[in-house]
């Protein structure tokens, strides 16, 4: 789940003995706060009902909105038996529209309050969205924490929930137990709170700061995007101050896994270390404004396609929409399609372009025909992940897909709390054959032969391709392994046995699916080999695993493992064809557009 493992962080105090004493312990007095309707909402007003239930949301939080419908569910199980829970929006760029909409879209049953001012939230030190208080009758916090443990610190993502922790304080404090596990960590959304802005400081959101957000954020980070908010605006922007900061100085945004001493990529999504600090001080100094006449103006992106020219065709996953569930884990779905082709195509241009971004997490697209070596398995044809919108070759280079071929297109999706639909295509932008000087490949180094035994930190899977029979230009580099996979690397071995490595991915992240493109072909000269190593981490520390207690083989299945280095590279046409299985006096020459 995209935006749950960005925004997954934790409120800063973990264990009971490390509370101080105004969270568990403390007694809330009275206080009154209006709800979207304008409705006047007082502690006094639940003065008959045991247990209160106090739940910080936030109308753009992916994880507020995956819990919506859990609240609903606990307020369905537990209002009837004592207990009544209160919404709290305290969150300074949500608007009263924003908060109606939220409530409404979910379909909370319970009453959604503002607290304007951050003045509920100060009082019992609230930190994030979801985030849980747990009131006894006499009003006093018995539970500060998470809903459950489904969603993690560090992007950690369960399939399913281990432990009900609200639910179980619940439970307890109904049968008059003390509750035991009084505080749990909280994974989610920083609350956007209302802070003091230097007014004289020299890093401010006009001169600065919206120049950052439009080279290194806003093409995700906009209205359509798959990013949960947009930061486009100052009045947004400034609200999530405090989350840009966690996520920035902690590398999970913006999203790049690639180490930095191992090779030069064009899609490098790193911020300078100017810029990360530019924007702590921002944040530091509250979120300053400054002189709105030095804001720059906002950058043109190209809406549609993001290919040279419109696709020549556009192809839907199928006939009718997908309907994503609203929470839970959704299986990678897989779509056969047959684009029609009835003659050979080569193709320089390719999107996969998602009809609801805000749920599809990444697109692969393969090619499903005959047995040749380019049109395997092992490679794809086209990819989405969020920050990476089309593949367009270099100038005479394409690739090829016969006549006749079916397409395979594999979706995963990451439910966003409320059902949505979705209907995802691929569109083609045809080179002139005349114009093809080089077949572009998709292929792949890895092995299904392997076995990681229980409880293994650091298991290496190594595999090698075959010394190269001919020149070739390398392109782009993805690796793929699953929940245990740890690192990555990609090495050029040469036929004197000289290693260099070409990339470095010391912290992987299965919730990425990166594809590293060079800035120019790079040559791979005759004899040598592209050698590829994965380690997997299927041990306890590891909080994605999972379960520990069980040796993993390779399988399609985000439980089993595999490990792919896929990898694009070209070669002269004639070279191609002749891999593909055509001799020049066959088919040099694709038979049309």
């Amino acid at each position: 789940m995209l935006t749950a493992t960005l925004l997954c962080g934790a409120s800063p105090l973990l264990a009971d003995e490390e509370q101080p004493p105004e969270r568990i312990g403390r007694r809330i007095e009275k206080f009154t706060l209006r709800d979207y309707r304008g409705k006047e909402v007082s502690l006094t007003d639940y003065a008959d009902t045991p247990i209160m239930v106090l739940a910080f949301l936030g109308t753009e939080c992916p994880l507020a909105k995956l819990y919506a419908p859990r609240l609903v569910a606990l307020h369905k199980a537990y209002s009837g038996r004592g207990v009544a829970f209160l919404g709290v929006n305290a969150n300074v760029q949500d608007s009263i529209t924003e908060v109606a909409s939220h409530a409404r879209r979910h379909e909370l049953p319970f009453p959604v309050v503002k607290d304007v001012g951050n003045h509920l939230a100060d009082r019992l030190g609230a930190v994030r969205t979801p985030e849980i208080f747990v009131l006894d009758k006499d009003r006093v916090v018995r539970y500060w924490g998470r809903i459950d443990d489904q969603y993690q610190v560090g992007g950690i993502i369960h399939d399913e929930p281990r432990r009900h922790d609200l639910a179980r304080a619940l439970d307890e404090m109904l049968i008059g137990w003390p509750v035991s596990t009084k505080v749990t960590e909280a994974c989610g959304c920083h609350i956007g709170r209302v802070r003091p802005a230097k007014t004289d400081g020299e890093v401010t959101f006009s001169n600065q700061i919206a120049r950052i957000f439009n080279r290194r954020c806003v093409e995700c980070h906009r209205e359509g995007q798959i990013a949960p908010f947009a930061l486009t605006e100052y009045e947004e922007a400034a609200g999530w101050a405090e989350m840009i900061d966690e996520v920035v100085s902690e590398n999970r945004m913006p999203p790049w896994h690639a180490g930095g001493k191992h090779g030069v990529f064009a899609n490098d999504r790193r911020l300078t270390p100017e810029e990360k600090q530019l924007l702590h001080q921002w944040f530091v100094d509250g979120a300053p404004e400054g002189d709105r006449a030095k804001l720059p103006p906002p950058p043109q992106f190209k809406e549609g396609w993001d290919l040279p020219r419109a696709p020549d065709v556009v192809i839907p996953m199928r006939r009718h929409p997908f309907e994503v569930s609203a929470e839970g884990p959704v299986n990678y779905q897989y779509f056969d399609i047959d684009p029609g082709f009835r003659e050979d195509k080569w193709i320089k241009g390719i999107q996969c372009r998602p009809g609801n971004y805000a749920v599809v997490h990444h697109i692969l697209l393969f090619v499903k025909h005959g047995q040749n070596r380019f049109d395997q398995g092992e490679g794809y044809l086209g990819v989405y992940v969020p920050g990476m919108r089309s593949t367009v070759f270099p100038e005479g280079m394409a690739k090829f897909v016969p006549a006749g071929s079916k397409l395979l297109m594999q979706v995963h999706y990451a439910p966003v709390g409320t059902k949505q639909l979705d209907l995802s295509r691929v569109g083609f932008v045809f080179a002139d054959p005349d114009e093809v000087e080089h077949g572009v490949v998709s292929a792949c180094v890895g092995t299904r032969s392997f076995h990681i035994p229980a409880g293994a930190a650091d298991h290496q899977v190594k595999a090698s391709s075959a010394a190269l029979q001919s020149e070739i230009q390398l392109l782009s580099m993805m690796p793929h392994m699953h929940f245990r996979g740890k690192s990555f690397t990609y090495e050029l071995v040469g036929k004197e046995g000289k290693r260099e490595t070409l990339l470095d991915v010391p912290h992987y992240d299965p919730n990425w699916q990166t594809a590293y493109l060079l800035p120019a072909p790079r040559r791979l000269p005759i004899g040598a080999q592209l050698a590829c190593k994965a380690v997997f981490d299927n041990s306890a520390d590891n909080l994605a695993n999972p379960n520990p207690n069980v040796a993993v083989d390779f399988g399609p299945k985000t439980s089993d493992e595999m490990m792919f280095g896929y990898f694009d590279y070209a070669v002269p046409r004639e070279l191609f064809l002749r891999m593909a299985g055509w001799s020049k006096n066959q088919r040099t020459t694709p038979r049309g557009r």
